[in-house]
């Protein structure tokens, strides 16, 4: 009986995965071993491990993203995601190339975000977000955008594909 019932759960998330997530589970389907891929400005082929799992009796989730070694400089850094008391994720990510961010996160739909708070800059205001979409058991994409209008509008930065690893 159990396993009819880990089955149809299976299938349903199948069909429905981020339809099925409560607002603690928004960020779920990122937990595990990924390798990331993706194509540089030049046209060579990026790659990168992301190892994503929950800490902290499960209420924290920690990135670990470790860039290619072969490449130099090598991109490394570190996530912790929450949801706060007032049922908002947050999410702080530094690097080893001075890189900080501060986001906020959500949903709209089936698609997942964390956004930065937007800054004026002349007379742009501008922030960035990293969308994660198209979002299946074993795979999903990942978007970093950048806005100078608030938000209206975005602009691709750099887009990496996930697939778990194998074990």
């Amino acid at each position: 009986m159990r396993s009819v019932i880990a089955a149809t759960a299976m299938f349903a998330a199948l069909l429905h995965p981020a339809q099925a997530a409560t607002p603690a589970e928004l960020f779920d389907f990122w937990i595990g071993d990924w390798v990331v891929s993706w194509k540089n400005a030049n046209g060579s082929p990026g790659q990168a491990r992301n190892r994503v799992s929950k800490i902290l009796d499960g209420k924290v989730i920690e990135e670990d993203f470790a860039g290619d070694p072969a490449v130099t400089p090598r991109l490394l850094g570190r996530s912790l995601s929450v949801m706060d008391k007032a049922g908002v994720w947050r999410q702080a990510w530094a690097d080893n190339q001075g890189g900080f961010f501060a986001l906020s996160g959500g949903a709209e739909g089936e698609t997942r975000f964390f956004t930065t708070a937007f800054q004026p800059v002349g007379e742009q205001l501008k922030g960035q977000r990293m969308r994660f979409y198209d979002i299946r058991p074993d795979s999903f994409d990942w978007d970093w955008e950048g806005s100078s209008d608030g938000g209206k509008t975005w602009t691709l930065i750099w887009r990496l594909h996930y697939r778990r690893a194998q074990s």
